[in-house]
């Protein structure tokens, strides 16, 4: 495919985390999709969601891919980014997000989301994904929880194991291996309480939404072509055992690059929830995360749909 004229050479910051949830971007750098958009991308790489929100809004990446937070909904009302697009999604049949207890709460008869009444449930900060999941299970079971903010995913999977905390939940490539080891259970899918869950979001700063079409659009095409290799070879594997393979090892260049290939492989397939079709975005999703973090007072209650993304993109 030639390069997009309009767009040659066009230097951009793209902003990931080192997750499988990732790999549409990391595909799309690796076999030549940005390139051929005439992008040359740059990734920065972040520890977690919120600092990544903030270097869009700042302009110091151009275009990231992350959950959808109370700070990111903030960001988008003060006129700073706009989502483009959908990228991480739940889908029923497919392996997604695992619902974790301790093993002191396990033992003590906490082996299903029904019994979770009176528990503590970890976040990372008042207002993450992890606080609007737990909030939507307890409401479907009835249940009152007792939030606990650690600020990061290394603190909570320390303190789950060390009973600390009773629950949790995450992506299933940190929750399976967890659950092996035995000292954290998976006792529930987040898909069968959340259904369609637009998990994570592509946005980009306000001006690149509203002044840079041309590379926004550039930018969600090579995305789209990295998430359809993605889903073929390690979601719906229709692709083979031999793209898998290669997935995998690509995938290996930007995630647990410090464990030998063979040890990181496992984690690695286990990760593989669906990646939007062509970064369509669940609006409908989108939504109720809106109005949800409005019901807990997170975010100003006259924030619209229309503030936090830019629908010229994402109904086409």
């Amino acid at each position: 495919m030639a390069g997009i004229a309009h767009a040659a050479d066009t230097k951009i910051n793209v902003g990931a985390l080192r997750f499988t949830s990732h790999a549409a971007s990391f595909v799309a750098l690796e076999r030549g999709y940005f390139k051929d958009e005439g992008l040359d991308v740059t990734f920065k790489f972040f520890q977690a969601a919120q600092p990544m929100a903030v270097a869009v809004a700042s302009g110091d990446v151009d275009y990231a891919v992350t959950a959808i937070s109370g700070g990111l909904i903030s960001l988008a009302d003060k006129g700073a980014i706009k989502i483009v697009g959908g990228a991480l999604v739940e889908e029923a049949g497919i392996d997604g997000q695992k619902i974790l207890v301790s093993d002191a709460a396990y033992q003590a008869g906490i082996t299903s989301p029904s019994a979770l009444d009176g528990k503590s449930w970890a976040v990372t900060q008042a207002g993450s994904s992890f606080h609007y999941m737990g909030s939507k299970i307890a409401d479907k079971e009835g249940a009152t929880l007792t939030f606990k903010p650690l600020q990061k995913v290394g603190a909570v999977i320390g303190a789950i194991k060390s009973g600390q905390v009773d629950a949790w939940s995450i992506v299933p490539h940190i929750a399976k291996p967890l659950d092996k080891g035995g000292s954290v259970h998976i006792i529930g899918n987040v898909a069968d309480y959340i259904p369609d869950y637009q998990v994570t979001v592509v946005f980009t700063s306000a001006d690149n939404a509203a002044n840079k079409r041309d590379t926004t659009e550039a930018f969600l095409r090579a995305f789209s072509k990295g998430a359809a290799d993605f889903n073929a070879a390690l979601v719906d594997k229709t692709a083979g055992d031999e793209a898998a393979e290669d997935m995998v090892k690509l995938i290996h260049k930007y995630v647990y690059t410090d464990r030998p290939y063979e040890k990181a492989a496992p984690s690695i397939r286990n990760g593989a929830m669906r990646i939007s079709k062509d970064a369509a975005l669940n609006t409908a999703s989108v939504m109720d995360q809106l109005e949800w973090f409005q019901a807990e007072d997170l975010v100003k209650p006259t924030i619209t749909i229309d503030t936090l993304v830019d629908a010229s993109y994402t109904s086409q």
